[in-house]
Order: C-alpha cells, then sequence, then structure tokens
C-alpha cells in the first residue's frame, strides 16, 4: 500500500581532505513491498530547472539500493553490497559513466517509520572521485 510521508534525507560526501554535506526534508510516498521499500519525491532544482523525480529502492535483505532520477538530467545508480556497477548519470551537459562501489546498507522500518542508510564509492576512469553516505528518514501518515 502506498503511503503519503515526511521524507529527511542527508547525504555526506568526502573528496580526498574536503568534505561536503546536504540536507533535504520533503513529503514524497512509501511503499513497503514482499521483497524492498520504495520511496518516491521530487528534487527541487535551481531555478529554471525543473525539478527531477527520485525513486528510491532498497532492498529488504540489504544486498542493493536503485536510485533513479528523471527530469532534465536522468540517472540510475546501483548500488550492492561490495560489489562495482557501471552506472550512467545525467547532467545538465551530457551523461558521464561513473563506477559505484557499494560498500554499507541497512534498513529498518516499523510502527510507520523507517531508517535506511547506504554508503557507496565513486570513481571515474579508475579513479576514486568520493566517498558518499545517505541516510533517508521517513514517517508516514
Amino acid at each position: 500500500m502506498v503511503q503519503n510521508g515526511l521524507i529527511k534525507i542527508v547525504g555526506k560526501q568526502k573528496y580526498g581532505i574536503d568534505s561536503d554535506k546536504i540536507e533535504m526534508t520533503t513529503v514524497g510516498t512509501f511503499e513497503e513491498k514482499d521483497d524492498c521499500f520504495v520511496l518516491r519525491y521530487k528534487e527541487e532544482q535551481e531555478p529554471p530547472m525543473q525539478p527531477l523525480r527520485t525513486k528510491l529502492t532498497i532492498t529488504k535483505d540489504e544486498q542493493r539500493v536503485e536510485l533513479m532520477r528523471s527530469g532534465a538530467a536522468s540517472s540510475l545508480l546501483i548500488i550492492e553490497r561490495s560489489k562495482r556497477n557501471l552506472c550512467n548519470y545525467g547532467t545538465e551537459f551530457g551523461e558521464i559513466l561513473m563506477g559505484i562501489y557499494g560498500k554499507n546498507i541497512e534498513s529498518y522500518f516499523k510502527d510507520n517509520e523507517g531508517s535506511f542508510s547506504f554508503s557507496y564509492d565513486i570513481d571515474v576512469n579508475g579513479a576514486l572521485t568520493s566517498e558518499n553516505e545517505v541516510k533517508v528518514t521517513v514517517k508516514v501518515n
């Protein structure tokens, strides 16, 4: 059953000695399926860019995360624990082929509240460009 909810996303990126943190709170939908959790929400962009539609799927066995964005710049990141996947990441200037190496994936959902976290490394042309951690919390109505 699809339910409306409040979604908070905290992303941390580390680039060598530099780091960055992004936080976003939005409304969206949450659905618990037999084998996964699915969150859908919009990501606002700087004007005049249109919002991106985002679908985040986390498997209950904590082995795979799919982060799909569609809009002016579309992408599909596949994060699998202890595995490297090649993914196309869309930008307003074109697509970039990146390696995504999944590290940790955790999921928890009970009593209309949940938290999901995952970490991964990104490489371009085999060179590590960033280490990333994402934590998503959801509270459904």
